[in-house]
């Protein structure tokens, strides 16, 4: 199972630090359409993965995690994958700690990962793995699940030493390096992914967003512009690929991109709508901004500065900007509910 990167945000609350406490959840859900498929879970602020699958009423549970942001992925055979951010938390569960969600998914939301969309393209090198390195690459993935980063890194580590173009563990571990804040590991090994498979879309992605932490913006363009060109409907390459013209003063196209990321996936863990208020702000629309961080928090009550942002979102309501204080519509309820 590929893994997509934690976009990082670089103003306002990004330096937080992650949810207190040493409490567990239960996660569990309904995937619509009803029936058979896998479901995977990724954290998104450090190295986690674990899987189940469905039964025929699309019912799934994942037991004992941490509060924070998780991606779910959801592959149906024949339609692809599809994505979306679930916030577990004290705000998001009920009193026995149960998360609840409901995912609704059409044909737009999937997408085919990389092997299954090149089948009949496959290099020859990738076929060439040998049974050693994917064995490592596997277990790797029940090392996350136990939360031992550094013996997962270590089997990863294996996997290419056997098998220098396996594209997937080079992801696999520039994803680790990533989440525990050594970028430039990250971007080595996201680089070297794609010199194996120059089309495979996990890397290009997360290269994008690793060079946005490395603050290269110039290079971090093109990537994510090849990202959205690539998957128009992935929130994260949105997300990246606004925050990117942010960096470079283009805040239209910010805006426009951000938007896209907002509607695709207003959970998301790359927090679209904290830029989108950064840029309100340089531009005098303190409604706007403040529009924005409720729209923020209305997805991630628990985020370890709320209390100060609803203090700033009750300044910018006593001080109209340039937009008089005018109130934008926002997206209604969040995506994970208590049951």
């Amino acid at each position: 199972m590929f893994r997509f990167l934690l976009a990082t945000i670089f103003f306002m609350t990004l330096a937080a630090p992650a949810f207190a406490g040493g409490e567990f959840y239960d996660l569990s859900g309904q995937v619509a359409p009803e029936g058979k498929a896998a479901v995977s879970l990724f954290g998104t602020n450090s190295p986690f993965e674990a899987q189940t699958e469905c039964d025929d009423s699309g019912r799934f549970q994942f037991r004992k995690l941490r509060a924070g942001a998780y991606t779910i992925v959801v592959s149906i055979a024949g339609r692809g994958e599809a994505r979306q951010t679930a916030e577990i938390g004290p705000s998001t569960a009920d009193s026995r700690r149960r998360v609840f969600l409901h995912l609704r998914f059409t044909d737009a939301d999937f997408a085919f990962d990389d092997m299954v969309r090149r089948q009949y393209s496959i290099p020859a090198t990738q076929l060439a793995i040998p049974d050693r390195a994917l064995n490592e690459y596997r277990e790797a993935f029940h090392d996350l699940e136990k939360r031992d980063t550094a013996r997962a890194a270590k089997r990863l580590e294996q996997a290419v030493e056997l098998a220098p173009q396996f594209v997937s563990a080079w992801n696999e571990l520039g994803t680790i390096a990533y989440q525990t804040g050594q970028y430039e590991r990250a971007e080595k090994c996201f680089r070297t992914a794609l010199q194996q498979d120059p089309s495979a879309y996990e890397p290009l992605v997360n290269l994008g967003g690793v060079l946005i932490s490395n603050h290269n913006p110039d290079e971090a363009l093109v990537y994510n512009e090849d990202a959205v060109l690539m998957r128009p409907n992935d929130a994260l390459a949105n997300s990246q690929l606004g925050m990117t013209y942010f960096m470079v003063d283009n805040f239209d196209l910010a805006v426009k991109y951000l938007e896209i990321a907002r509607r695709l996936d207003p959970a998301h863990f790359s927090h679209s709508q904290l830029v989108l208020a950064e840029i309100h702000l340089r531009r005098g629309e303190n409604g706007a901004a403040a529009d924005a961080m409720e729209d923020f928090l209305r997805y991630h009550p628990d985020y370890p500065t709320a209390a100060k942002m609803r203090e700033a979102i009750g300044k910018l309501r006593q001080e109209p900007g340039q937009d008089g204080g005018t109130e934008r519509p926002i997206s209604p309820s969040p995506s994970a509910r208590r049951p």
